[in-house]
C-alpha cells in the first residue's frame, strides 16, 4: 500500500529522514526531487540520507525573515558579496546538499561559477553561514550541521537557539563559542562591519 504524505499534513515540528544510499541519486536527480515538491524543504546530507522537513512555524519564519534582512541588508551596503535566504540549496565538497537559514558568499567565489551552476544548487560552500533552531531541531544535529559547514569551508558560522536565548560562533580551528543571551553578535573579521542584532528575536 502506497501512502502519499502532503505538506500540509506535516506539523511544523515534523521532519522525516529516509535512507537512499542505495538508490545512488545524482545532483541532477536532487534538484529535479526538489522541484517537484516545492512545498517541502529537502537536503541530502553526506550519508545519502534525504531529510524532509515542513515548513517553519510562523514565529519561526519571521524570526529567519529578520535574519536575512539585516545580512542583505548590509550586503547590498557592503558590495563584496551575495546574500541567499533559506530556499537556497547549496552541494558542499563533502557531497552533502544543504540549504542554511541564511548565508553569504564572496562575489569572486560566486562569480567563479557557471551561469549553469548557479541556476542550480550551486557546487559551492558559503563563507557565512546562520542556522536558527526551531522546535523540530535538537541542539546537537545543529550543531553538527554548523561543524559540517566549517569543515567545508565555511569561515564563520552563526548558531541561533532562541528557546536558550544562546549563540553559538564557529571559526575553522577553534571551538565553538557559547554566547547567552547577547544583544548581538558580529561578523568580524570576516564580515567587516556586519553585526546581527538579537533583541527582537528573543
Amino acid at each position: 500500500m502506497t501512502r502519499t504524505i502532503f505538506a500540509d499534513q506535516l506539523s511544523p515540528a515534523m521532519k522525516v529522514v529516509l535512507n537512499a544510499q542505495s538508490v545512488g541519486l545524482t545532483p541532477e536527480q536532487f534538484v529535479r526531487l526538489c522541484g517537484d515538491n516545492p512545498e517541502l524543504r529537502i537536503e541530502l546530507t553526506a550519508q545519502k540520507e534525504i531529510i524532509i522537513m515542513s515548513p517553519t512555524g510562523s514565529k519561526t519564519g519571521w524570526r529567519c525573515a529578520e535574519i536575512l534582512r539585516q545580512l542583505a541588508n548590509w550586503a547590498k551596503q557592503d558590495g563584496t558579496g551575495l546574500a541567499f535566504d533559506s530556499n537556497t540549496g547549496f552541494i558542499l565538497p563533502n557531497g552533502a546538499e544543504r540549504s542554511p537559514d541564511a548565508s553569504w558568499i564572496r562575489r569572486g567565489r560566486w562569480d567563479a561559477l557557471t551561469p549553469e551552476q548557479q541556476e542550480v544548487f550551486a557546487p559551492i560552500c558559503p563563507d557565512f553561514v546562520v542556522e536558527l533552531r526551531s522546535s523540530s531541531d535538537t541542539l546537537t544535529e545543529l550543531q553538527e550541521q554548523l561543524e559540517e559547514y566549517i569543515a567545508n569551508g565555511t569561515q564563520l558560522g552563526f548558531l541561533i537557539d532562541p528557546f536558550d536565548r544562546r549563540v553559538y560562533v564557529y571559526r575553522p580551528n577553534r571551538p565553538a563559542e557559547c554566547l547567552d543571551q547577547p544583544v548581538s553578535v558580529t561578523g568580524e573579521p570576516q564580515l567587516s562591519g556586519f553585526d546581527l542584532h538579537l533583541t527582537e528575536l528573543w
